[in-house]
């Protein structure tokens, strides 16, 4: 230990136990001192030095008896303070003893005694202020817990005084509440359990809250508010009736005017003592409980249903407006019109007269300057019920009156200004009436896109009208002659006067020019359609067509595209819908078939320049190349040509059929055989006469003809075979055959009539041998059933006669071997037959 620490702790020792030193240790220190008289002087500096160190002692004694009574805030820093104080002590009495410690050396024995006192003292102190420390945390722990269960209790007594309060102010409420619906004044009634309900939600917010109490409190709560809303019910049915028709069907003219909507002007007071509220205080008393756009809402639905509606969609419809005292009253009454649907002007004044009757009486009523709630009397009502009718009475007036007004014809879209006018004084009429905001304009936007409504509106009516001809009977025909044209009105050639002067330009320059046109010129109708039949819904679809092309050239470049495409859309239409709609017909059918066939090549025909006969008038947008219909040509004739190829396959599959009953033309001297094989002949030939008269001034003649002479052709085909395999054919059943294919020949070419006048048919039957491949054939077939060896021989002439250009020399010599029997005569005709 250093020197100053030892001389400080012995200091502190001598201070600390001097008074509990026995008697012996006294006389020990006399005895001392006397041997020691010469360190006198030591002893009074030691002395004088223990001053400080009793004070500093006794100050110490003086903080451990006042220990208990320290502030908890003050503990710290008087601690701190101490330590300090004690430092310098301990610092001044090391630099005394210093000084003087070399001055009394011998004396070092003595020195160390006091050194050991002097850590005992140390060590003493150490224990002091780990006391002093302990006694300071305990005091502190005990004050601070004593805080804590202060301020927790102050906390609930907070919340016990707040509980208190709120209840007072609900109970209170309810009080004033109670009086209030008394009187019949429901905005102070309203307002009162506004507030109650404001301290029902603090006390639910508070988690301590007896649950039992809070479920009593929120019962009463409900309970006071389905009471005063049931009132304010009744109050609202006594200010606003409604009155309808006893029958159950309400979307009628009777039970339109049997309608009508009564609103209170002033109260009378002859029933009730009490003064029965306003309007507006009902109406006041509904926006505080949070129910007034409910009610609105219900209110302006019913006014939708029953008055605006029918005023929208019943032309002889309108409104008449009722004051009788103490009460307005709305209904309807009925005029005499010839309109089917109403105008969009007269509509928007009828809905109006209503509207400005509510408007005044119901919904821009005085609101009471007392209220407490400043947010009541900023409640537009007239906003509130237009927000919510607005959607519907917009869509409404758009169906029953806008669509209709559309003109269907472009020349009359200019008159339709009128209406935009109508319906956008309608709509700022609505705006300062507040039914409408600023910017609410779904009427007039529609009404001011006249051009789009106008091309859709017609468009969809075009596709309409072509699938209602689409779906109409094919079998009402019309004839096309190649003088037939489409009823259009005449279309102005493009820059019609500067072809003109190009025209008397060239005649004058090259008057004298020869003329340069070829002597032989196609004739007019070179490229017209042949004569035929067509279903007189084709012709009205090509017509249809027409005209919506002759109306796009007027209209605008957005109404002209949809147009033309349109029209497209119609051939499109056709193509899908007509072999569908009328498939069943079409195979069982033959006449309509060939009907279908004819409408297929005159739409084909027309496809092919109709669009250039409109390409130079349409809109530049269209004049790219696009506006032609040459592409859909193809699918047209094929279109035709499979329904027609599909009906003659069925045709020549029945003919085969009745020949398949002929029983191969073989053993003729049989009654049942020959029998058979005349029934079947006559039935194909009755089958084919049959035919032609379907087929008769329908198809056009090189089509009839070609059809006849390919079935024609089939059943001699047919015969030619089945006879020609016959093995033996006896001089009878030679006979026999020849009479059956003379029948076939002589009757054959009458069912060659393509035309209803006879004697027009003349020539087409004479040409047989051109429609019928087999025709010659056939003809050489029968002469060899009746020939000789040598006919035949002649006929071949060796392989450059008729015969050979009829049958193969195989043939030939089957038929030989057939027809006669085996002679030399015989041998020598087949040798021939090369």
């Amino acid at each position: 230990m250093p020197t100053g620490s030892c001389s400080v702790a012995l200091a502190f020792r001598a201070a600390a136990w001097a008074p509990q030193d026995s008697v012996s240790q006294q006389a020990a220190r006399q005895g001392r001192r006397r041997d020691w008289s010469c360190r006198a002087d030591y002893e009074r500096e030691a002395l004088s030095a223990l001053v400080p160190v009793v004070a500093m002692a006794s100050f110490v004694t003086e903080v451990l008896a006042y220990s208990g009574r320290l502030e908890k805030e003050d503990l710290g820093t008087r601690i701190s303070r101490l330590t300090r104080r004690v430092e310098e002590i301990k610092g001044e009495v090391c630099s005394m003893i210093s000084k003087k410690y070399s001055e009394f050396l011998p004396s070092m024995q003595s020195a160390q005694d006091l050194v050991s006192q002097v850590d005992k003292l140390s060590d003493d102190i150490d224990l002091l202020k780990s006391r002093i420390e302990s006694e300071v945390r305990r005091d502190l722990h005990v004050s601070t817990a004593e805080f804590t269960d202060l301020k927790q209790q102050l906390e609930r007594d907070s919340v016990v005084l707040s509980l208190l309060k709120q209840l007072h102010e609900f109970s209170t409420a309810i009080e004033e509440y109670n009086c209030a619906l008394t009187e019949k004044k429901y905005v102070v009634a309203a307002q009162r359990l506004e507030e109650a309900e404001k301290c029902l939600k603090l006390l639910k917010s508070r988690k301590c809250f007896d649950l039992k109490m809070l479920k009593s409190l929120s019962m009463e709560f409900t309970i006071q508010k389905q009471n005063i809303l049931y009132h304010l019910g009744e109050e609202w049915q006594k200010l606003i009736v409604w009155k309808f028709s006893p029958s159950k069907d309400t979307s009628n003219l009777e039970s339109y005017l049997q309608t009508e909507l009564h609103l209170c002007t002033e109260q009378s007071q002859k029933e009730e003592k009490t003064p029965v509220p306003p309007i507006s205080s009902v109406l006041l008393a509904f926006s505080i409980l949070g129910e007034l756009h409910t009610k609105l809402k219900s209110f302006g639905q019913m006014l939708l249903k029953y008055i605006l509606r029918p005023l929208a969609s019943c032309p002889s419809l309108h409104a008449v407006i009722e004051s009788q005292p103490n009460v307005i009253i709305i209904r309807f009454e009925s005029v005499m019109t010839d309109l089917e649907h109403p105008s969009p002007s007269e509509v928007f004044v009828k809905i109006r007269l209503v509207l400005e009757v509510l408007q005044k009486q119901l919904l821009d009523l005085p609101l009471d300057t007392d209220l407490e709630n400043e947010k009541t009397s900023k409640i537009v009502l007239a906003e509130m019920l237009g927000d919510m009718i607005w959607e519907d009475l917009s869509e409404c007036l758009i169906k029953n009156c806008l669509v209709y007004s559309i003109p269907t014809n472009s020349s009359k879209l200019q008159q339709y200004e009128e209406i935009i006018q109508a319906t956008e004084e309608f709509e700022n009429a609505l705006k300062e009436m507040q039914f409408l905001k600023g910017d609410a304009t779904d009427l007039l936007k529609y009404a001011r896109n006249i051009n789009s409504h106008f091309a859709n509106k017609k468009c969809q009516d075009v596709i309409v009208t072509a699938r209602n001809l689409m779906t109409s009977e094919i079998h009402n025909t019309v004839k096309i002659t190649p003088d037939s044209k489409i009823s259009v009105p005449h279309l102005p050639s493009p820059d019609e006067d500067n072809k003109l002067e190009v025209q008397k330009m060239s005649t004058t320059q090259y008057n004298e020019v020869v003329n340069l046109e070829p002597e032989n010129t196609l004739d007019q109708h070179s490229f017209s359609l042949p004569t035929c039949r067509i279903s007189e819904s084709v012709e009205k679809l090509m017509e249809l067509a027409y005209q919506t092309l002759l109306e796009a050239t007027t209209s605008s470049d957005q109404c002209a595209v949809q147009l033309f495409y349109s029209v497209r859309n119609i051939f499109h239409l056709f193509h899908d819908v007509v072999p569908t709609y009328h498939k069943e017909n079409l195979q069982k059918l033959p006449q309509l078939a060939a009907i279908h066939h004819n409408n297929c090549m005159y739409i084909a025909h027309h496809l092919l320049t109709l669009g250039h006969q409109f390409g130079l008038r349409l809109t530049p947008i269209l004049c790219d190349g696009t506006t032609t219909f040459v592409d859909l040509v193809p699918g047209f004739r094929r279109l035709g040509t499979e329904c027609f190829l599909a009906q003659m396959r069925a045709q020549k599959g029945e003919l085969l059929e009745r020949l398949s009953s002929a029983r191969n033309f073989s053993n003729m001297d049989d009654e049942e055989n020959y029998s058979a094989a005349s029934k079947a002949i006559r039935q194909v030939l009755h089958q084919l006469k049959r035919l032609g008269i379907v087929w008769q001034d329908v198809l056009p003649v090189n089509i009839y003809c070609k059809a006849m002479g390919t079935l024609l052709s089939t059943a001699i085909s047919e015969i030619i075979g089945r006879i020609t395999a016959l093995e033996d054919i006896s001089t009878e059943d030679g006979d026999r055959l020849y009479s059956l294919c003379k029948t076939v020949m002589d009757e054959g070419p009458q069912v060659f009539a393509p035309l209803s006048e006879e004697s027009k048919n003349k020539k087409y039957q004479e040409e047989v041998p051109v429609y019928v491949p087999k025709w010659m054939s056939f003809k050489e077939l029968m002469m060899m059933l009746q020939a000789s060896l040598q006919e035949i021989g002649d006929r071949w002439a060796d392989g450059k006669g008729p015969l050979a250009a009829a049958f193969s020399s195989s043939e030939v010599k089957a038929l030989i071997r057939a027809l006669f029997q085996n002679t030399e005569r015989r041998a020598a005709a087949l040798a021939k037959i090369k």
